[in-house]
């Protein structure tokens, strides 16, 4: 991609995201060359076809979840207040665009390989980051490694199941179902003492400290 054909990429992505949360998952390549003021030909230049477009738009937004997640874990936050504000944004990033998250996560009707589903390698990283908060900031013994990995794991799995229900069924508000899920992950995670800061790897090859205030 050149260039000059990278902000013109933007704005039809840009124009699918605003139809995709006008019309939902299902929304049309006619609809969103409209939205675009374009003809469909030139989507399919960008895009190569529906699919691509919308693989482009999912990769757009399961980049910004992860981004703020892994954020949110970096706060310097007393540890229930960084549990706390986890849950809050990605329950919030999933509030604020309701339809483009039912692209990410359920697959069309007939398409159980298309872009459905698209915010499993997302989730992945986000357990793999949960993962190595809590080692880096949570004593768990000697079995502290296999402890992580399936807290990382079990606490994004509940999230995500907690979140679909949720987003769906609305039954409270978000700061209750923050506070309702940060309740039921708390009592282990409390009794937990936290570890001495130490220097370690940051994501983007500097280092960062593990701290967790008292």
């Amino acid at each position: 991609m050149t260039a000059l054909e990278e902000p013109r990429r933007e704005q039809l992505l840009n124009a699918a995201d605003r139809v995709v949360r006008r019309d939902g998952p299902g929304a049309s390549m006619n609809a969103i060359a409209a939205e675009a003021g374009i003809t469909k030909p030139i989507l399919y230049r960008h895009f190569g076809d529906r699919s691509g477009l919308f693989q482009a738009l999912t990769d757009r937004h399961t980049s910004g979840l992860l981004a703020a997640v892994r954020e949110a874990l970096a706060e310097p936050l007393e540890r229930r207040e960084r549990v706390e504000h986890v849950l809050d944004t990605y329950l919030a990033g999933i509030e604020a665009r309701p339809q483009v998250y039912q692209l990410l996560t359920h697959p069309e009707a007939g398409d159980p390989n298309g872009v459905g589903n698209a915010l499993a390698p997302a989730l992945r990283q986000i357990a793999e980051e949960i993962t190595r908060a809590v080692t880096a900031q949570v004593d768990l013994g000697p079995d502290a490694p296999l402890l992580s990995e399936a807290w990382g794991r079990a606490i994004t799995g509940m999230v995500l199941a907690a979140g679909d229900w949720w987003l769906d069924a609305k039954p409270c508000p978000r700061a209750k179902m923050v506070q309702a899920l940060a309740d039921l992950l708390w009592g282990r995670l409390a009794a937990a003492a936290p570890l001495p800061a130490v220097p370690l790897p940051g994501n983007n090859g500097g280092a960062t400290e593990a701290t967790e205030p008292e």
